[in-house]
């Protein structure tokens, strides 16, 4: 092989796997607006944890529909796994590490929360919840 065509090779081999460059300054940017909501909600706030994430998002919540108490009812409790809405509709895996572009468009990430907050806990999520889960999806 030359080594033209070994560095050809290479680059698309680099651009197969590689994630868009979108995706961490988008993604940064909702966590930055979810942290100074955090912040004016409760000046003391210090962070996101995917720990806490990561309790959230396989806990069984009450106050929300009885047939969806937690996120895993239909996102499972492996984040890197598809998901089935209860209409049987497939979920891409919320893993950013299966999905790369999760948590990069502000718009639908508010639609998605407000939707499926108000589904599992019968209210909306906090801002630190929502920092709190895209940081750990973004950790898996």
């Amino acid at each position: 092989m030359t080594p033209a065509r070994f560095c050809l090779a290479l680059l698309a081999t680099t651009l197969l796997f590689a994630q868009p460059s979108f995706a961490e300054p988008a993604r940064d940017a909702i966590l930055g607006q979810l942290a100074a909501e955090a912040k004016q909600a409760n000046p003391a706030f210090a962070g996101f944890s995917a720990e806490r994430g990561q309790q959230f998002w396989q806990a069984v919540h009450t106050g929300g529909r009885a047939e969806t108490p937690s996120c895993t009812s239909c996102h499972t409790k492996d984040p890197t796994a598809e998901g089935r809405s209860r209409a049987g509709k497939a979920i891409a895996p919320m893993a950013v590490s299966r999905t790369p572009e999760r948590f990069t468009d502000a718009a639908k990430v508010a639609k998605w929360f407000e939707r499926n907050c108000n589904t599992v806990l019968g209210r909306a999520c906090s801002a630190v919840e929502k920092g709190d889960i895209i940081t750990y999806l973004s950790a898996q």
